[in-house]
């Protein structure tokens, strides 16, 4: 299997995918390896990018984890969820101004106010945060559009969030998910499922939010443009997304 970030990896910042990375990972697949997106995103942000890939069938890790499911159509294999009120209530002492956005599965979010164009992905409806937090979710984000990614990055580290699994973006931006949810175990649950050990999965990613999985998949591959923190656990650092980091991986498979 080959799991495959979206976001830095798959895409760029304007959400475009070039001709090569396209079609190195159709390749990919059409060798007869399984190719999985594993994701930050929520599934109508996965279902964008397996257009973008042509692709018509297969399986993906959406919401870091906490969203397991097969396609086309959208079949929920495995979600898991938990009450995030506590963890939601800490940050905005803090960040009093931020934007909370939570998952509602398949369709979108809602959110306590409108998050900063494309974003997040999906409908979305705007509620008061008390009625977001009112039933356990999949994901939580919270954004700050008032601090910089550090931060807002010192705040929430200082506030030693307690049963949540987070991850902080390049933006102010935090993903709250269920405490021992992440990427891996997402994918852990998928190759159970497909019959594929775990030293025949490679990884590939960008971002914090990758740690566990470059670290739980038998090849952990980094792209160049990613933080210190994932480059240091990765088995290899690839090119960046402008230079197609992802298409010069690939290319080693084919």
């Amino acid at each position: 299997m080959v799991a495959l970030d979206v976001d830095g990896t798959l895409v760029d910042s304007s959400n475009e995918m070039s001709p090569a990375v396209r079609e190195v990972v159709r390749a990919v697949r059409d060798s007869g390896i399984q190719v999985a997106i594993s994701t930050g995103r929520a599934i109508p942000g996965v279902v964008n990018t397996t257009e973008k890939l042509g692709f018509t069938e297969g399986y993906a890790v959406a919401s870091n984890g906490a969203v397991v499911f097969s396609y086309d159509p959208v079949e929920v294999l495995h979600a898991v969820t938990f009450d995030a009120s506590d963890a939601v209530r800490r940050v905005m002492e803090y960040v009093p101004d931020a934007i909370v956005a939570v998952e509602e599965l398949g369709v979108g979010f809602r959110v306590n106010r409108p998050f900063p164009d494309a974003e997040i992905s999906g409908e979305y409806t705007v509620e008061p945060i008390e009625a977001l937090m009112a039933d356990p979710v999949t994901r939580v984000v919270i954004r700050s559009t008032d601090h910089t990614a550090e931060e807002f990055t010192k705040i929430v580290e200082d506030l030693g969030l307690i049963g949540t699994n987070y991850f902080i973006g390049y933006s102010a931006w935090l993903d709250l998910a269920p405490e021992g949810v992440s990427k891996a175990s997402g994918l852990e649950l998928l190759t159970d499922r497909l019959g594929i050990a775990q030293a025949d999965v490679l990884a590939v990613g960008d971002g914090n939010n990758d740690i566990e999985m470059l670290q739980w998949a038998g090849r952990g591959v980094a792209m160049g443009h990613a933080p210190l923190t994932l480059t240091e656990v990765a088995d290899h650092v690839t090119g960046s997304i402008d230079d197609d980091g992802l298409v010069d991986e690939l290319r080693r498979y084919l």
